[in-house]
This record gives structure tokens, sequence and C-alpha cells, in this order.
């Protein structure tokens, strides 16, 4: 645990004081966490270290590259055709600029329900910075609160990865959890979004990222009709994959067409392929013009794809010392309430190795048999806390973390004191609903 700290140290020492580029300071925080373990226990070999970091690597990009390419995609077609315009004037016309801040975020709660938090945040960015400039709103007041509740959603809803594990391994009930996580998680998404907003807005100066859509005087643009079709369209496909598992309809000729349309690399590239109809030839956009935007917006994101996959070779890398076992084992000994517990195991879990998805895995699989044998906890409770503790303190070690950090043009000092600042809120406030829920249900008991 303490060369985990130390590495941890390291690694922010090398990308704020030495303005080293943050892919070689991960690996090289990477190869100093492997020489510390290495030289006192001897269980590693630097080879192995090695081979941890680029497995990580690869494996993260495995699972969210694709994801993240179609969604960049898509966000570009939406930016260049106009839409997010279209949306911005019909949400100012409709709600009036006072209101524009629940726009977003009723916008971010319906698409991050089914959306992973990465395509939510690629979808939705340019119509927050089209009304950022329309409306002349700081941009951090209005990218705080869609950041916060795509971010609840994806650590607590299903069919996100993360609850479907707890769900499984707790053998909670998911209509209650998709209750609870609506229940509890809008006002800890509101705690840590719009009323931390209007605190960091005058502590923390950031520009609007700058943003020209290159739509020419004569162009036609799309509907607001078919635009909010478009941008929803990913959301729609997603469900029809939970509609199946709810049916249990798996084995049914519709079902298995929709578990391959509901699948989330499907669901996008279908997703894509509309948008370039709607946004593409339907506004008169060519051939060769799809292929530029496309072109430009998979280029804009090299970087982003890199970081990505170094926090999940630096994730790897802490896993296979042993932190995470370290970590659960610690907050085990200390005795404490079950829901204290499991969102501590997940929360040390998630420091560590900057992964929410391992930090609820790991965390649920240490509770199970604890709450099998104290059954008055309940476990749809349990799945919230969990998934609360896997969201907090998001810092230089969490792919979500660059991520952010380059889709809003912030330096590593403003994201810390943003972002991280609201998952930490997000993952005390969590805890503290799930333990005011626990009372209400002893009390109706």
């Amino acid at each position: 645990m303490l060369y985990a700290l130390l590495a941890i140290a390291v690694l922010v020492g090398l990308v704020t004081w030495l303005k080293l580029n943050p892919f070689i300071a991960l690996l090289l925080s990477s190869l100093a966490l492997g020489a510390m373990v290495v030289g006192t226990s001897g269980t590693l070999s630097m080879t192995e270290v090695l081979k941890a970091f680029q497995t990580g690597f690869g494996n993260t990009l495995a699972g969210t590259g694709t994801i993240i390419v179609l969604g960049v995609v898509f966000g570009k077609l939406l930016a260049e055709s106009g839409g997010a315009g279209v949306l911005a004037k019909r949400f100012i016309q409709v709600l009036g600029p006072d209101r524009i801040g629940l726009c977003i975020i009723l916008l971010a709660l319906c698409v991050g329900m089914t959306t992973w938090f990465a395509v939510g945040l690629l979808l939705i960015l340019p119509i927050v910075i089209t009304l950022a400039k329309e409306t002349g709103k700081p941009f951090l007041l209005l990218v705080l609160p869609m950041l916060s509740f795509l971010s609840v959603m994806h650590g607590l809803m299903p069919p996100h990865p993360g609850p479907v594990i707890a769900i499984e391994a707790l053998k909670a009930d998911m209509g209650k959890v998709i209750l609870w996580a609506l229940v509890l998680g809008i006002p800890v998404a509101a705690i840590a979004g719009p009323f931390f907003a209007k605190l960091a807005v005058k502590r923390v100066e950031v520009a609007t990222p700058e943003f020209t859509p290159s739509v020419s005087v004569g162009q036609t643009l799309p509907t607001f009709g078919l635009t909010i079709f478009t941008v929803l369209l990913p959301v729609i496909l997603l469900l029809t994959g939970t509609l199946v598992e709810l049916l249990q309809a798996k084995e049914a000729l519709w079902g298995k067409v929709g578990i391959f349309v509901g699948h989330p690399v499907i669901a996008l590239l279908l997703s894509v392929l509309f948008a370039m109809w709607a946004f593409g030839k339907r506004c008169g956009r060519s051939a060769g013009e799809l292929l530029k935007f496309s072109e430009q917006s998979v280029a804009g994101i090299g970087m982003t794809l890199i970081l990505v996959g170094a926090g999940g070779g630096f994730a790897l890398v802490m896993r296979t010392a042993g932190v995470d076992k370290q970590l659960a084992e610690l907050a085990a000994s200390a005795g404490l309430p079950l829901l204290v517990y499991g969102w501590l195991v997940s929360a040390f879990i998630r420091v560590a190795t900057g992964s929410a998805t391992v930090a609820i895995t790991v965390a649920a699989g240490f509770i199970a048999p604890v709450l099998a044998a104290n059954p008055g906890t309940s476990p749809e409770l349990m799945v919230i806390s969990i998934g609360c503790g896997s969201l907090f303190l998001s810092h230089l070690n969490d792919s979500g973390f660059w991520m952010v950090k380059e889709c809003l043009g912030l330096t590593v000092g403003q994201t810390l004191r943003t972002w991280t600042i609201t998952e930490t809120l997000i993952g005390f406030s969590g805890l503290a609903m799930a333990l005011l829920a626990e009372q209400f249900l002893k009390l109706l008991a």
C-alpha cells in the first residue's frame, strides 16, 4: 500500500511539476511501483510488471476503444451538421436561458441511463459547448452537472457492467436497484453537479472550448425532431437489449436480434450510420465531407485513447502487485456497518486501481458472503453503496480522468479541482443517502 501511494505521488509529480507527457509518466510510475515490489518481495519480476502494463493497456482499449471512436464520430456529425445549435436554440426558446441547466441534466439523465459514460460525454459535450456560447453562462456551470449525472448513472444504473455484476453477486432485485438508483442517484448527482458547480466557477476559471461547426449559410439544418431522435437512437437501441433481459427472451429469435442490436458497439455503429444520413446526406453533405469529419474526429482523440489505455495499464500493475487485496483486507478488519464496509472496500480499490468496474467486482465478491450471513441489510442498497464507492476520488490512474481532461480542455490541476472533487462528492453523498435509506426501511419494518 505504501508503494502504491509512492507510485501515485511519483505520477502526480511527473505530470504536474516536471510537465512530462502523461503517457510516459504513467509508464514510469508503473515501473517504479514494480521496482519497489520486486526489490522487497521478489514475488514479481520487472518483465512481469511491464507485461502487466501492456496487458492492461490493451485490455482497456479493447473494452472502450471502439465505443470511444464511434462515439466521437457520432458527436462530430452532430456538431458539424449544426444539430447542436438546433437543440441549443430550441432549448433556449422553450425553457429560457435561466433553465438551460435543467435541460442539460434531463438530457444527461436520459442518455446516461443506458449509455456508457464516455459515450454520453462525447454525445452531449457539443451541445453543452454551444449552449455555453449561446447563453454566455460559465462553461463549468453547465458541464459539471452533465458529468455528475452521467457518472452516477454509469455507476448505479443497470445495464452498465458494474451494477449488473454487483446485482448478480449480491442476489439483488434489478427492479429495486433501478428504483433506488433513481431515488438516491438524482439527489446525489445534484449535490455533486449543479450545487458544486456554483462554487467551482468562483474558484476555477475555465474557458469554453473552441468549437466552430462548418455550417455554411445555405446549408440545410436538421429539424429539431430528427436531431432529438438521432441523439436518443443509441439509447433506444441499447434499451432493446435491456428489454430482452427483463422479459427473459434470449432464446427467441427477436430476443437474439435485440441482444445483438443492443450491444454498445452495434448500437453505436447503427447510430453513426443513421447520423451520416440525418446529419450528413440529408443536410447536403458530400461523401467526401463525411469522410473528412470522421477522420478529423478520430485524429483529435489520439492522445485521449493512449491515455485511457495507459491508465488501464497502471491500474493492472497495481492489481498485479496485490494492492487491491491489501486495501480490501484493511477495510474488512475495521468492524464497520455493512453498507460502510462495502463502500470502503469499493472506494479503496477505486483509488488504488482507477477502475470503477474492478472496484465493484472485488467489493461485491468480498461482501457477498457477509451479506448472506446478515440478511438485515438490503442487497439493493448495498449495490448503491458499492456503486457510489466505485466513483470516489477519480485521479491520475483513472482513464476517465484523462478523458474528461482532454475533452474539456483542462489542465491536470483544473481537472483535480473540478472532476476529482465532483466524483468525491458523489462518493460521500451516495454513502450518506444509502445509510438514510437503510434507516427509512428500518422504520417501515
